[in-house]
């Protein structure tokens, strides 16, 4: 285990695979299994599909964390028990894994780790993989323990504009931040969330795996945050948690993601 157990590293999960309660999820934005070209993954991994299977597809915004109960019901069908191990990658290295990993936080699944530098050092380390075939799963018993402490909505950071209780951190780069380029989504605005500060997400990574905890905490160091609540935000949610993950390692603030991130913020702010 490393960093506390919410990293580990190849050679410890490689070390592990036997271990029964393990179940490894590989986090896709989108799977589609009838497609033609041949995907791959760790030998027995999961597909976690985030946009089909783990989103709350009722929302107008992208990539919204689903109800605990559609969420569990998701999770039931992935063969995932109450007593399960989860160990998440993604395959380019650390990006999609921290939103998964604090999804299972936010719905009360504590033993959760993700894999530092995903599938490429998996592949890196000569470690094996297998095309991914439709797998069969006995209907696992996860149960959902939603925390709402630990997500925001829009009223909460347009209250918390007034009251400057939580500091914002945006994790975009510099250059979305600053509105020096188009947001990706076209009919979006630049700009960004009036008193939040910018850590591009970049920041905390190096070669696809998280930097050192002394790195990291040189990331955050001239930050005066005293102890308030960190609320992190992004495009849609999603890179927020790379960031947020990476300030759980080496700081003890409460940490909340804001859901809809700039997304929903610019077509709802004036």
């Amino acid at each position: 285990m490393e960093k506390n157990g919410r990293l580990v590293s190849a050679t410890w999960l490689y070390q592990h695979l036997e271990m029964p309660e393990i179940i490894i999820l590989d986090a896709r934005l989108r799977y589609d299994p009838t497609s033609a070209e041949k995907e791959i993954r760790i030998a027995g991994a999961r597909i976690f599909d985030l946009e089909n299977d783990f989103s709350d597809k009722n929302s107008p915004f992208p990539n919204m964390l689903p109800s605990p109960e559609d969420f569990e019901k998701s999770c039931k069908k992935l063969g995932i028990n109450n007593s399960s191990k989860i160990v998440v990658y993604d395959h380019r290295g650390i990006y999609l894994s921290p939103r998964v990993w604090w999804m299972f936080k936010i719905m009360g699944h504590n033993n959760i780790s993700v894999l530092d530098g995903g599938f490429p050092e998996w592949r890196n380390m000569g470690y094996g993989f297998e095309e991914v075939v439709p797998m069969p799963y006995d209907t696992g018993n996860f149960k959902s323990d939603f925390n709402p402490d630990m997500v925001v909505n829009y009223d909460g950071i347009r209250h918390n504009l007034k009251n400057k209780t939580a500091l914002v951190i945006d994790v975009r780069s510099s250059d979305r931040y600053h509105s020096l380029v188009p947001e990706p989504r076209k009919e979006l605005r630049r700009g960004n969330i009036p008193n939040s500060i910018n850590i591009p997400y970049v920041s905390v990574l190096e070669d696809g795996k998280y930097k050192s905890l002394n790195e990291l905490k040189e990331v955050f160091v001239d930050l005066q945050m005293e102890g308030r609540p960190l609320v992190f935000s992004c495009g849609s949610g999603v890179t927020a948690c790379i960031v947020l993950l990476a300030s759980e390692i080496c700081l003890k603030n409460e940490n909340k993601v804001y859901d809809g991130s700039w997304t929903e913020y610019a077509q709802i702010a004036d």
